[in-house]
């Protein structure tokens, strides 16, 4: 099993920053094994994908609606990763999701392991 706990997030201006971070534990927990992605739902939408990193933190992937804005990143030492957001706007405000699922074509976001979640609120 693993836990997912995610922080970071609050009330912030049009044009504002944040920092998510995804702490992960577990009795056996080999970070550095997982994929990590980075989810939003905003009320009333469906969830969407927001951005993902790659095990060992090589590659990235990010919904087009975040490119260039939002960076994400990992650091398996501390088995936790990351969600910066830059120039936030009032359509970002959402429940951001952490979650993460093995490396490997077996495995997907839906045999994975999901966060609470952590509340981003962008005001105009």
């Amino acid at each position: 099993q693993v836990q997912l706990v995610e922080s970071g997030g609050g009330l912030v201006q049009d044009g504002g920053s944040l920092r998510l971070s995804c702490a992960a534990s577990g009795h056996t927990l080999t970070l550095s094994s997982y994929v990590m992605g980075w989810f939003r739902q905003a009320p009333g939408k469906e969830r969407e994908f927001v951005a993902a990193i790659s095990p060992n933190g090589n590659r990235t992937y990010y919904a087009d609606s975040v490119k260039g804005r939002f960076t994400i990143s990992r650091d398996n030492s501390k088995n936790t990763g990351y969600l910066q957001m830059n120039g936030l706007k009032p359509e970002n405000t959402a429940v951001y999701y952490c979650a993460v699922h093995l490396a490997g074509s077996h495995y997907d976001w839906d045999t994975g392991y999901w966060g609470q979640g952590t509340q981003v609120t962008v005001s105009s």
